[in-house]
């Protein structure tokens, strides 16, 4: 019992004392840098991409115990880098064509990432929501939006 205490138990209790410098949940108000999308749309969008693509997260439960909260931390720091919902007004035309091109692709092979489906079954994106969010995405781009 002790060596399973030594091995096992007393190296995951003292992760639990690494500093972990977090992402905001919130970050500064950035609403008149949000996306502007139809309701429907921007609905999806808050449902299953938010909380990796925008400056509204919502920090699970979980996220606080370590390793899941260096887990998490990455997730989100990648997905905002990605694309961050928040401050969409805020990138360059350029920029907005290419993350707008990406999205069919993203939403057939991996988006949401299925381990976020696992504990988030609620984010997962019917085939008319993927068609919806695709078609939506590629006439912003033929926009110029």
């Amino acid at each position: 019992m002790k060596t399973l205490f030594l091995w096992i138990i007393l190296p995951f209790v003292l992760i639990q004392l690494i500093p972990l410098n977090r992402v905001p949940a919130q970050l500064p108000d950035t609403t008149n840098q949000e996306i502007s999308a139809p309701e429907e749309i921007k609905n999806i969008l808050k449902r299953s991409c938010y909380d990796c693509h925008s400056n509204a997260l919502t920090y699970p439960w979980y996220a606080k115990i370590a390793p899941l909260s260096w887990y998490i931390q990455n997730h989100v720091k990648e997905g905002r880098r990605a694309v961050n919902f928040s401050t969409w007004q805020s990138y360059t035309q350029k920029r907005k064509a290419k993350i707008l091109s990406r999205i069919p692709k993203a939403l057939k092979v991996r988006m949401p990432l299925p381990d976020y489906l696992w504990l988030h079954p609620e984010a997962k994106l019917t085939p008319k929501e993927k068609k919806l969010l695709s078609i939506w995405a590629e006439k912003q781009q033929a926009q110029g939006e």
